[in-house]
């Protein structure tokens, strides 16, 4: 999807099975990836938020996918107009497409391409839900949704991605989306946090994770799942450039969970699992872009930077005051744009195409473009976001009541809880016998105290 790339084929490109299984496949790794951050964010939350942070995410899957289906996938990836958005009639409603038709240029079908691509239209919006934890209405979370999708992820895929968007035809490059995903809503988090506020007690209360565990297993499907998002946006396996993706995929990660453990372990004194799973998120984020045009070695110094990074930036909400609750902005906004501007020092010019960093002879020139990719969508999310917020804020209402914030959002907005302990202290009376009752006392006597 980057600008710059080669066709399959020299020749009219023909349906490859390989490649439209191989693209399959990849899709539904990419889906697995929201419910994975469904747990990775609901981890992190307190008991009492956590089935509203796993619903914040699940609700994506549905809205998205009905609005990609209408007319998402067509604003995205229709024919271009003006280079800022697309718009085809035969993919209203997906209804003028041929089972057998290609994607131009490549040898898979456009249903193909078009349900890899709305995968990344629905864990967008869901990275956005980590940081409004614990405050808004799910009514209002599912609107903003629809809102937000329409107005910025929509016109940005087509300026990064879309055959004549403005991104594109500069040269910005953006493998998987480290500007149409990452940045695009680590911006829209600080945009609406900016207009709804801080939690009850931020900066007072803990505020810990709930379950750890649920947090590293998310991570985890996270990670498994980021292969086909990376390795799958090259929509094709017949050249080698998806293979290096793949392994960048994983150098990267791997390399930025040791920083982030390693400035941890320098900055707080202890190597944390919380710290390990944000450390191999930030490397996800930062490679995303950037990996199909450095190197293996250029993965490793991404993803170190990237972890140091975003570590670092993790602890600005407290020096500046806007309540990111799970690091959206930390970790995607900063891990977004350094990976895309990390481009323009460690391009190889030698994979996806051939430009070049300034490490590798290319001079400022692609660095300059890659800025210009991350500053655009950083402002036009950024201040899009906050007005969709501060609209809906204005007229149903972004945030629950304070008393409901503090007695627990699940059970106002769900009418449910993540765990039910009420059988947990249920078992019977202990069995008595002669020997075991106390001198004076009777058994029944015994049993009643121990009931009470």
């Amino acid at each position: 999807m980057p600008p710059g790339i080669t066709t399959l084929a020299a020749d009219t490109p023909t349906l490859s099975a390989a490649n439209t299984g191989f693209m399959l496949i990849c899709s539904a790794l990419v889906m697995l990836m929201t419910p994975g951050l469904a747990f990775f964010y609901g981890g992190m939350v307190r008991v009492k938020s956590t089935l509203n942070m796993l619903m914040m995410s699940f609700i994506s899957l549905g809205i998205v996918t009905i609005l990609w289906v209408l007319y998402g996938f067509s604003l995205a990836f229709g024919t271009d107009i003006g280079s800022v958005i697309g718009w085809s009639s035969d993919y209203v409603g997906l209804s003028g497409i041929g089972i057998t038709q290609l994607w131009d240029g490549y040898t898979i079908p456009v249903y193909v391409f078009a349900v890899f691509q709305l995968m990344f239209a629905v864990i967008t919006p869901a990275l956005i839900s980590g940081a409004l934890a614990d405050r808004v209405k799910f009514t209002s979370w599912a609107l903003f949704i629809t809102l937000w999708v329409t107005v910025v992820y929509f016109p940005v895929a087509h300026w990064v991605w879309g055959a004549g968007g403005w991104l594109f035809e500069l040269g910005v490059i953006d493998f998987a989306g480290g500007t149409a995903v990452h940045i695009n809503a680590g911006a829209a988090a600080l945009g609406v946090i900016l207009v709804i506020g801080k939690r009850v007690g931020f900066k007072k209360d803990p505020m810990r994770p709930h379950s750890l565990p649920l947090v590293m297993l998310g991570a985890g499907l996270l990670w498994f799942g980021w292969f086909g998002f990376n390795a799958g946006s090259w929509l094709g396996n017949d050249d080698g450039v998806g293979a290096v993706m793949f392994v960048n995929t994983q150098v990267a990660t791997a390399a930025a969970m040791l920083a982030w453990l390693g400035y941890e372990k320098l900055r707080h004194g202890s190597f944390t699992t919380l710290g390990a799973a944000s450390g191999a998120v930030a490397g996800l984020v930062a490679i995303t872009p950037s990996g199909g045009a450095v190197s293996p070695l250029g993965a490793i110094a991404v993803g170190a930077i990237a972890g140091v990074l975003c570590a670092m930036a993790v602890g600005l909400k407290y020096k500046f005051g806007y309540d990111d609750s799970l690091d959206v902005v930390g970790v995607h906004l900063v891990g977004g744009v350094a990976g895309s501007l990390l481009i323009g020092f460690f391009a190889t010019g030698g994979v996806q195409s051939d430009a070049k960093g300034l490490f590798y002879g290319g001079g400022l020139d692609q660095l300059g473009k890659q800025a210009v990719g991350v500053f655009a969508v950083l402002a036009y999310s950024l201040v899009v976001s906050a007005i969709l917020a501060f609209l809906l804020d204005r007229t149903i209402g972004m945030r629950v009541d304070e008393d409901d914030e503090i007695s627990g959002i699940d059970q106002v907005e769900h009418a449910e809880t993540a765990y039910d302990f009420s059988g947990a202290g249920g078992g019977a009376a202990p069995r008595t016998n002669a020997s075991s009752t106390a001198p004076g006392t009777t058994a029944a006597s015994q049993t009643k105290k121990v009931d009470a």
